[in-house]
């Protein structure tokens, strides 16, 4: 379910904000996303599993790492149009 106010409030903070514009461009794995945000690996973990949670990112294991992309494009575009 795309709920706009969850959508809105994961975009308040602007960690959520770097890690999602990271992911424009596709797929990444948690250990690209670390260090692109300057912030500590339990820190994006928690960003992350939020982000995960309110249905804006998803995730897969390949091997040891673990992927997130965007799940719905929509997002994308509200970001976009916050720019």
């Amino acid at each position: 379910m795309f709920d706009r106010l969850i959508i809105l409030k994961a975009l308040a903070d602007e960690t959520r904000i770097k890690i999602i514009e990271f992911l424009m461009d596709g797929e990444r794995c948690a250990c690209e996303i670390v260090p692109f945000t300057q912030k500590s690996q339990p820190n994006v973990s928690l960003h992350l599993k939020k982000l995960e949670k309110c249905g804006i990112l998803s995730s897969r294991k390949d091997g040891t790492k673990i992927l997130y992309k965007i799940k719905d494009n929509r997002v994308k575009i509200v970001l976009k149009t916050l720019k």
